[in-house]
């Protein structure tokens, strides 16, 4: 089902027409991006569907408005389609692709009901009839088409603006279609409207403003028009102009306002930057709407002639758009004329024109929503983060306004990617940025005074994930209660920190809560980088989620690691704890984590958080996994109304509620077109949810109306995708012109729904949470700076930046880039080639010495005449003339006027080392040393002459070289130069920073002292990158090599496979992290024993002697395995054969005993002693308990460990502990409803009952003895299911499938008699005619028992009375009815709010149901009218009573569980039907009167389906 309400993408920019209004359908629809949105017009907006189909930015949209189909409506876009959709079904009716270029304008003809016509930027206009699938084509003008309009009046008659202010009339009808070409305006033509009235004679006041002008522009006499009509154009020249297309004229210039504002005169830029849009309302023909400078709407009164009046609509502050406004439109509805206005503020308005009033906006968003907050102080307030650089407060419970909305903007200038409310102060909002600013807006004051957020002086790195508002820590914890804040803020950034900000003092240093857990818990190593954070919400409790999928749970104040939860393997996006107001306080320690892996796992912390441990544990079990999305998790909400009930949002474009404690989903929304980021269950509706994603929209849907129930797959993944695929196509983005802009191809920035959309669209392959899309930009961006071809514009590196002052005025950032050539390969020597002449140094002169005859007779007379006269040449050579060669023969300043021409010479040609040579020869080295660093010239040879010039200039020479070089990106010689001038710090930073960690160690560990702290910090930052390349093995090196030998460990189990596990941990058993080892080799050994390599696990653990305890649960789990597989119990599809040890165990009578030899034998474990202390060792790991959904191979191991301390507890003759064991394994299973598994397990370990049992238990002790008697009914269960498997051959149910029925043995049974009967009658018959759902596979029905083993069936059924125990059929009766009234309180609670909220929308009836008790439980309609309701003071009573009831059972009774009592009843009364002997006369009337004495009307379905199943 679709969106009950939704906050839409923005309407897209700098288009003619890009909405519109049909008042036969009341409907209002505009293009965002790349759909249109269709909203239904009343007193409130409500949203009726979304048109998807273009796969490109629509840039037209226009509704038909011929009476009878008012439901079709056209679009076109930049894939090059014009669409016609059916608004009523939203789908799609026929298109055409007829354009060649950008479509920029479209109409539907008012008066030809098939024809739409469209233009493109070429000039070209294509008419479609699309009823008949024709069209025609027209090409009026070479020019770039801005917009059309069909007249109203004439069929035939369409008006093109173009871009550069011309207006052009066609008639379509005609070979010769021009009509009118009507020149005035001087910039493009923003908007065409035509008046409604269809003639000129009727508006005398403009006739005597048209006496006796002529006509501009050509009217041809064939469609000169009798009467006429008016037409008017919006251009960007700030004018507007009316047209007389009787004359060809226009007849009035009308020249927008300087609307004054509080402001003052409107800026010029916005002047430049103004759409100037006209609409003609069809009731007003004397009143014009039009655009203004910045958002103003004005009505032009044209009635009266001179100067024109204007109206500015919006009379009170705040009405009036705040940018420029792209279209409007106006429809009438019921007597009302409703005009529609889009803006560039992104708002959608409706006003009024009799009263030019806002009668309500309906706000849009600019860019991905990355975050959702509801408030939880002024309940239904909505904070929205947008990637547009805006937060909105959406007050989700206004009655008067759907769309009660405040936006807030000042401060922010990036996308907000995360948001948080104060707990306690109302309207305090928190937000954080992906340019890592973090905030604070009082949103009250912001709204009313504009007033600015606070904004911390701290700012981190990277993008802000997540904030969160807990109890101070050190050192903001430190001092009395009032001089520190209650709540400080934290953030969580990209960098991997967490930071808590004072919000009294946000302009002070924030502090980096890393110190305080590496000081409390005294942790050396290396911390992990942060991802996620969440408080509890009681405040004492603080989860960190990690890069590496880790979460540490932490205790308030001073973060005291609690425990570690590695149960994810990536990175963390998602932390939620459960909320503390439920009737089971248990579920306030469940925590809920999502991560890139697409899993969502619950983890219980209630024991520890309780019960700290001493030694932080490692926690690998879930207690509970929902599976079922397939892209990574980037949200999760706890219902605030339900327990155990959790909404996730995922990049499948899906959002998914699950019933947490059953594991099960319960529904799933699928309205989005876009990966989902963010989702938030509504506080007051318990059926509402919240969800953003990419696709710049806010939804609300009802979890109740949703048709799916799980995450799609298979085909409907792909049905997704496709949908999802209609979004906009990421386009290299262009220089942006200056000139000859169109409206189709303007800036991207602006076309598309604003500045926002193409980064977001950018966002989209580069999303904030995800490191490896940030490091693939990262990557991008960093070859972008490099390039050749950009390198002169690129700053110098910090590390270059060491160089002394002295290089700074001859470098002027011009270095030549350097040619990478491939390398050539030598071609052999040919002693016949001539060689190459090598080039002149002075050419000019040579040159100069080969004229003609007389040119160089006169160069002699002309040296001779001066070195007669002892003249000085030099002062008379000109460096121009044609004698500077005689400078070789003159004096030494003629010389250097021939060099300096020389050396001009050679630099114009591309010759500089020619000219550094001459100027060598001329002496002047510290000059050809500067010339050179100037131009980026610098050559090797240079370099190796500069000490001629002294050591200084040397050293400067280096310097300004390896500058050149880091721009030639020749790192490695630039630090090998900086080597040679002892420069070793500046030579390891330079290539640190240009990632060359391999050389820079290398020069380090050769240059620098071994204790130097820049060596670790090489180390960890090369680690650090390639840990997030994903090469752990080497980052597991270069932390062995920073002395961090923990960090090692961490970074190589990060992969989570076999191989890197057992690597990591025995890497961790060598560096000494025992601890550390012990968890690894653990998480190993289950990897191998889940593909069924038992000798793996063993020799993994072996090599740990801490877990021998861990060993005899693999070795029982092994044996376990091997039993069942004998009895084809565990055989499942696998891809490997199992690899069982080779153990010689001999024949034995019991499962123990062969378990006990092998403990013997193999791990030495034969005393009472090392049993006592493998006990205790294991006793203290617990599992979370089974539920249907356990993966089997989890139960199984689940079930080994608890059959390992019964072993243990055999050993050591703690009989109540071997028990309390055997019963949990026993219980495990049956809770997994693995029934067979259950008969198993009784078989292999008590094969002869539990009898002998009772006699080594202590009869004094209560507690045992409820154990037994709870596991002795297991034992029963078990057995009374086999006898009615295996029903003796005579009995009916081999005869006749139609059970007979039970003889009533007194009046006062009858009813429960029949009922019993008809249960049977009509559920067990057709059960039994197939296979029971519980049956072994290996019986195909009821199996033939020999009618000689009578009397040992009966002994089966006498020791199955145990079942038909009164006492805890009465315990179970009591415990249904408290669950039952608990149901029926929540379900009363969930109306009352329910009705609520529909009273807080609607009118309240004279009875409103809210009002009237609620009968309790879920009964069938029929049932619920017979029976009175119950009133809520009297479900509280029947809940005391219960409770006062349940709390006079003995406590060992109701300390361990039992077989439902009543289902055993009827299995006994089953049996008898079918075989009279089996069970006595005594048995049957005892299962019949517990029937009679516990069971309620309506609950023998229930009984019977759980009987069944």
């Amino acid at each position: 089902m679709a969106a009950e309400r939704l906050l839409p993408a923005s309407p897209n920019w700098y288009l003619s027409r890009c909405s519109d209004a049909s008042a036969g359908a009341r409907l209002f629809g505009f293009a965002a991006r790349n759909s249109v949105y269709l909203l239904r017009v009343g007193a409130q907006p409500a949203f009726h569907g979304e048109l998807i189909g273009h796969t490109e930015r629509v840039s037209g949209f226009t509704f038909c408005h011929f009476p009878d189909q008012t439901n079709l409506c056209a679009s076109s876009s930049d894939d090059g389609t014009v669409k016609i959709w059916d608004t009523q079904t939203l789908s799609l009716v026929t298109e055409h692709t007829l354009h060649q270029n950008t479509i920029s304008a479209l109409h539907w003809s008012p008066l030809v009901k098939d024809l739409v016509v469209s233009g493109d930027e070429r000039g070209i206009i294509v008419c479609y009839w699309h009823n008949r699938n024709d069209s025609q084509q027209f090409f009026p003008e070479p020019r770039t088409i801005f917009c059309l309009t069909c007249s109203p009046h004439q069929e035939n008659l369409v008006a093109i603006g173009y871009k550069d202010g011309m207006v052009v009339i066609i008639d379509i009808s005609r070979k010769k279609e021009i009509v009118h070409r009507l020149r005035g305006h001087d910039d493009e033509i923003h908007s065409l409207a035509w008046c409604p009235v269809p003639n000129e004679e009727g508006l005398y006041s403009w006739q005597e403003e048209l006496q006796g002008e002529v006509p501009n522009g050509e009217l041809t006499q064939e469609a000169a028009v009798a009467k006429g009509c008016y037409l008017a154009s919006g251009s960007k020249d700030q004018t507007i102009r009316i047209w007389s297309c009787a004359r060809g004229r226009g007849v009035i210039t009308l020249k927008l306002p300087s609307v004054k504002r509080r402001s003052g005169a409107v800026d010029p830029a916005v002047k430049e930057r103004i759409w100037l849009t006209v609409h003609w309302p069809s009731d007003h023909p004397m009143e014009l709407m039009s655009s203004c400078f910045g958002g103003e709407l004005l009505l032009w009164d044209l009635a009266q002639s001179g100067k024109r009046k204007w109206t500015l609509l919006g009379s009170s502050e705040g009405q009036n758009h705040s940018r420029i406004v792209f279209n409007l439109c106006s429809l009438r509805v019921q007597g009302r004329e409703l005009l529609f206005s889009i803006s560039m503020d992104r708002d959608v308005k409706c006003w009024d024109l009799a009263t030019l009033d806002c009668c309500w906006t309906v706000p849009s968003l600019g860019g991905f929503v990355y975050s959702l907050a509801f408030s939880p102080v002024d309940t239904g307030c909505l904070a929205i983060g947008v990637g547009d650089s805006m937060i909105r407060v959406w007050n989700t419970l206004s009655i008067s306004n759907t769309y009660d909305v405040k936006t807030y903007w000042q401060g922010i200038k990036a996308k907000v990617t995360a948001l948080s409310w104060h707990l306690t102060k109302e309207g305090c909002l928190a937000f954080g940025t992906d340019d890592g600013k973090v905030g604070i807006y009082d949103t009250y004051s912001g709204s009313t005074k504009n007033k600015p957020p606070q904004i911390s002086s701290t700012y981190h790195k990277k993008t802000v994930y997540t904030l969160a508002w807990g109890p101070p820590v050190p050192p903001l914890s430190f001092g009395g209660d009032g001089d520190k804040p209650s709540l400080t803020l934290y953030s969580c950034a990209g960098e991997g920190i967490v930071l808590q900000h004072n919000p009294w003092k946000l302009n002070g240093e924030a502090t980096d809560i890393n110190k305080v857990i590496k000081d409390t818990n005294s942790i050396k190593h290396k911390m992990p980088a942060r991802a996620e954070i969440s408080w509890k919400p009681d405040g004492k409790i603080l989860a960190l989620g990690n890069e590496d999928g880790s979460i540490e749970i932490f205790q308030a104040p001073n973060l005291k690691l609690l425990c570690t939860i590695q149960q994810h393997h990536k990175l963390i996006n998602a932390i939620c704890w459960h909320h503390e107001h439920g009737t089971q306080p248990e579920l306030s320690y469940l925590i809920a984590s999502g991560s890139t892996n697409a899993v969502i796992y619950v983890q219980n912390l209630k024991s520890i958080i309780e019960s700290p441990p001493e030694t932080p544990p490692t926690i690998t079990e879930p207690f509970r996994t929902l599976a079922g999305h397939t892209a990574k998790i980037t949200s999760l909400s706890w219902s605030p109304h339900h327990e155990g009930r959790l909404v996730s949002a995922c990049y499948d474009g899906t959002a998914q509620v699950w019933d947490v404690l059953k594991e099960e989903p319960l529904s799933n929304y699928r309205g989005h077109r876009g990966r989902l980021l963010c989702v938030q269950w509504s506080p007051v509706d318990p059926d509402s949810v919240y969800t953003g994603g990419d696709d710049f929209c806010v939804h609300k849907w009802l979890v109740s109306k949703q048709e799916h129930s799980h995450p799609p797959k298979g085909k409907k993944g792909i049905e997704l995708e496709k949908k999802r695929s209609f979004q906009p196509k990421l386009k290299a983005k262009k220089k942006k012109k200056l000139v000859g802009k169109s409206p189709a191809k303007q800036d991207v920035n602006e076309a598309v729904n604003g500045d926002e959309s193409i980064k977001e669209c950018a966002l989209d392959e580069n999303e904030m949470s995800d490191h490896e899309a940030e490091k693939e930009a990262q990557e991008q961006e960093l070859s972008d700076r490099v390039s050749p071809t950009v390198a002169k514009e690129v700053p110098l590196h910090p590390s270059a930046a060491s160089v002394p002052d002295l290089m700074k005025p001859f470098m002027n950032h011009r270095a030549t880039p350097m040619k990478k050539e491939q390398p050539k390969e030598k071609p052999a020597p040919d002693t016949s080639l001539k060689k190459r002449k090598p080039r002149s140094l002075l050419p000019v002169s040579t040159s100069l010495d080969h004229r003609s005859k007389d040119e160089l007779h006169q160069d002699c007379l002309m040296l001779a005449t001066c070195l007669n006269a002892k003249g000085n040449l030099g002062k008379d050579l000109v460096p121009d003339s044609d004698h500077v060669h005689l400078g070789l023969f003159a004096d030494r300043a003629a010389l250097y006027k021939m060099l300096e021409v020389e050396g001009r010479n050679h630099l114009e040609n591309g010759h500089p080392e020619l000219f550094q040579q001459l100027m060598l020869w001329k002496g002047d080295l510290k000059g050809t040393l500067q010339s050179a660093a100037e131009r980026g010239e610098l050559t090797d040879q240079l370099v190796a002459i500069s000490p001629m010039a002294g050591y200084q200039a040397w050293v400067w020479t280096v310097e300004a070289y390896a500058k050149q070089l880091c721009f030639q990106e020749q790192y490695i010689k630039a630090a090998s130069h900086l080597l040679s001038i002892h420069k070793v710090y500046e030579a390891v930073e330079l290539l640190k920073a240009n990632h060359s960690y391999r050389e820079a160690i290398v020069i380090a560990k050769a240059r620098l002292r071994p204790e130097d702290p820049v060596l670790k910090d090489l180390y960890t930052t090369w680690a650090a990158n390639l840990e997030e390349d994903g090469h752990y093995s080497m980052a597991a090196k270069c932390y062995l090599g920073a002395a961090s030998s923990y960090d090692a460990v961490k970074v190589l189990a990060k992969k989570g496979d076999v191989a890197s596990l057992k690597a990591a941990a025995e890497l961790a058993l060598r560096a000494g992290e025992k601890d550390l080892s012990t968890t690894l080799s653990l998480r190993c050994a289950q990897e191998l024993v889940s593909a069924r390599n038992w000798v793996g696990a063993q020799e993994v653990l072996q090599r740990q002697g801490s877990l021998l305890g861990q060993r005899l649960v693999f070795c029982l789990h092994e044996l376990l395995c091997k039993c069942l597989s004998e009895r084809n119990l565990a055989e499942r599809k696998s891809s490997s054969l199992p690899c069982y040890h080779s153990w010689d165990v001999r024949d034995k009578d019991s499962f123990l005993e062969m378990v006990t030899e092998v403990w013997q034998s193999v791990f030495g474990v034969s005393t009472v002693d090392q049993a006592r202390t493998m006990w205790e060792q294991l006793h203290g790991i617990l599992y979370p308990p089974a539920t249907t959904n356990t993966h089997p191979k989890q139960l199984l191991f689940h079930i080994a460990h608890d059959l390992t301390l019964a072993v243990l507890s055999y050993q050591t003759a703690s009989w109540e502990e071997a028990v309390t064991a055997l019963l949990s394994a026993v219980t495990r299973s049956c809770d997994a409803g693995n029934f067979t598994l259950l008969q198993e397990i009784c078989s292999l370990l008590l094969p002869e009952g539990c009898d002998d049992l009772r006699h080594k238990l202590d009869s004094t002790s209560c507690r045992s003895m409820a154990a037994h008697k709870s596991l002795e009914g297991f034992l029963a269960y078990g057995q009374l299911y086999d006898l009615w498997w295996n029903l003796p051959t005579d009995s009916p149910i081999s005869k006749q499938m139609v059970p007979e029925s039970v003889s009533c043995p007194s009046e006062q049974a009858a009813p429960e008699q029949n009922a019993v009967s008809g249960i049977f009658a009509e559920g067990m018959a057709p059960e039994l005619e197939e296979h029971p759902p519980s049956m072994p596979a290996s019986c195909p029905g009821p199996c033939a028992a020999d009618s000689g083993d009578r009397t040992e069936r009966q002994l089966k059924v006498n020791r199955c009375k145990v079942l038909l125990s009164e006492e805890i059929a009465a315990l179970q009766n009591t415990q249904k009815d408290i669950a039952k009234i608990q149901d029926t309180l929540a379900d009363m609670i969930r109306q009352h709010q329910r009705n609520s909220l529909q009273e807080s929308k609607l009118q309240p009836s004279p009875e409103s149901e809210s009002d009237k008790p609620i009968p309790p439980g879920s009964q069938s309609p029929g049932k619920a009218a017979a029976k009175e309701p119950v009133s809520l003071p009297e479900l509280s009573k029947q809940l005391a009573e219960a409770k006062q009831q349940l709390a006079e059972f003995p406590d060992s009774l109701k300390a361990f569980p039992f077989p439902d009592v009543l289902e055993c009843s009827l299995v006994f009364l089953h049996i008898h039907s079918q075989s009279h002997s089996d069970v006595s006369t005594e048995l049957r009337q005892q299962a019949l009167d517990l029937l009679q004495k516990f069971t309620r009307d309506g609950e023998y379905e229930k009984i019977c389906g759980k009987f069944l199943t």
